[in-house]
């Protein structure tokens, strides 16, 4: 009789041996053994789907608008906080100060009214904590969060409130780390990765405020002590924010203590208008970064594909899965095992509120870029025209429901699915089901996905390495256009 595989948090923990025998299969091509060795170092393998059933987080509103998620456990004295504040994210800078919520939520931690930078490290190394608030140019959202001890949460929860409701934004600091971020900006333009990235985003996007991946000098010098300010106060907004709590605490003795916290924290009017979908580029387009010398050649292809709600997601995981999540995918197994071109080939899609990017990537020798690019092309029509052998389809579905099981094993990504599941308006078992979602994709759902966003009419191509070396191979696919390290077209 088989069993069904049953996965209970935070009772219940997911074992090694349930991980192996979920993730190991013979890989695709394998040649059969004889009859008697047929099961030989082999973990046995369930058909049955493993089932989920998560801990349902204690949801309640502040009266200030604040959504507030309580995970209890209490298998470690630790406990943690994250909050998500929509409209808080970079997205939203104002085109002349592209970088401002990147460097508000950096300089948080550098003061409040009552304490200066110095005064809160040490109260940070003193009460063994971590603080701290993050942004980014792509995304919707601020994060911020703090963690500790449970024995003296009191204490560290102060400061983390302090900090997160009073940053003063001194300008002495900001001086000092203006000074850092304008350096950096110089120094990542000696990084082919960067280059890559940043005109690839570039070619994909176009106009849209997707296309930054990096602020400019101009943008960062216009940035204030006041403007921060003017950022925290709009659009720091209770009515926005996702509070998730996880950890050795109980909703009854956490929310009092939110709601004192909190108190002067006040609703207001502001609504983050979210930019319009990013539609695909419509036209092939070919880029190349020249680095004159350059012994490798970074290349990146792709366009826009899908957001976080889309009912390709599952499809999307694992055509993935196949294509190039990771060193047992077709990429890395052509790219690198066969060909011996690179270190590592891989693939990768974002999906958050708007749609990301999907993308082929790797960093080959000068020498091989022809038969690199010849293989990317390869993989990219052989997914899209034949389809994914049932033994390569479900090892790579196992493997992701391997992996998704195993991640439960932390309370912080237990909290993260479930902040997620509420940002993005997922059903309520929605992560109840996953496994079973995931392992209900076809090989017929990944050849549509792949035919449908994996599109090589309008595909872009982005190669960073030496002009003279590379350019003849990638005019093959289309007319190229040439920019040199500061991102200007080289005429």
């Amino acid at each position: 009789m088989r069993k069904t595989l049953t996965f209970l948090l935070p009772l219940g923990l997911l074992t090694v041996g349930i991980w192996a025998a979920w993730a190991q299969a013979p890989s695709p091509g394998a040649q059969p053994a004889a009859k008697k060795e047929a099961f030989k170092n082999l973990a046995p393998v369930s058909k049955e789907v493993l089932k989920v059933k998560l801990p349902r987080a204690q949801e309640l509103q502040l009266d200030n608008g604040m959504t507030v998620l309580v995970l209890e456990d209490h298998r470690l004295p630790q406990i943690s906080i994250s909050m998500d504040i929509r409209g808080g994210g970079g997205l939203l800078d104002p085109i002349d100060m592209k970088g401002l919520a990147v460097a508000a939520a950096a300089l948080m931690r550098e003061g409040t009214a009552t304490m200066s930078s110095k005064q809160i490290a040490e109260q940070v190394d003193l009460l063994a904590t971590s603080i701290g608030a993050s942004a980014s140019l792509a995304q919707m959202s601020a994060a911020y969060n703090m963690s500790g001890l449970s024995d003296n949460f009191d204490k560290w929860f102060a400061l983390g409130v302090d900090v997160f409701l009073h940053p003063s934004f001194p300008a002495d600091e900001w001086a000092k780390l203006k000074q850092r971020t304008l350096l950096n900006l110089r120094q990542q333009r000696t990084n082919p990765s960067f280059l890559a990235a940043e005109r690839f985003n570039q070619s994909v996007f176009g106009d849209h405020p997707m296309a930054m991946i990096s602020s400019t000098p101009a943008t960062i010098e216009a940035i204030t002590p006041e403007a921060m300010k003017k950022w925290h106060d709009e659009r720091m907004a209770p009515q926005n924010t996702i509070l998730g709590v996880v950890g050795d605490i109980t909703a009854a003795e956490i929310v009092p203590k939110l709601k004192t916290a909190f108190a002067n924290w006040k609703r207001t009017a502001y609504k983050p208008a979210q930019p319009a979908d990013a539609p695909p580029n419509p036209e092939l387009h070919v880029s190349i970064v020249n680095r004159p010398g350059s012994v490798q050649t970074n290349i990146v292809l792709g366009n826009v594909g899908i957001n976080r709600r889309s009912p390709d997601y599952f499809p999307m995981v694992v055509m993935n899965q196949v294509l190039g999540a990771g060193s047992s995918a077709r990429l890395f197994n052509n790219l690198r095992e066969d060909k011996g071109y690179t270190y590592g080939a891989y693939s990768g899609f974002a999906a958050g509120a708007l749609p990301g990017a999907w993308q082929a990537t790797s960093e080959v020798r000068t020498d091989v870029t022809e038969g690199a690019m010849r293989e990317f092309f390869n993989e990219l029509k052989r997914i899209r025209e034949e389809k994914v052998p049932v033994n390569e389809l479900e090892e790579k579905k196992r493997t992701v429901v391997a992996s998704f099981a195993l991640s439960l094993e932390s309370p912080a990504t237990l909290l993260s699915n479930l902040v997620q599941q509420k940002y993005y308006n997922l059903p309520a078992d929605y992560w109840d089901t996953y496994p079973a979602k995931i392992s209900a994709v076809t090989a017929d759902d990944v050849q549509r996905v792949a035919q449908k966003y994996l599109t090589l009419d309008n595909i872009q191509i982005v190669a960073v390495g030496d002009v003279t070396k590379i350019k003849p191979v990638m005019e093959k696919y289309g007319k190229v256009t040439v920019y040199d390290v500061e991102g200007k077209v080289v005429q």
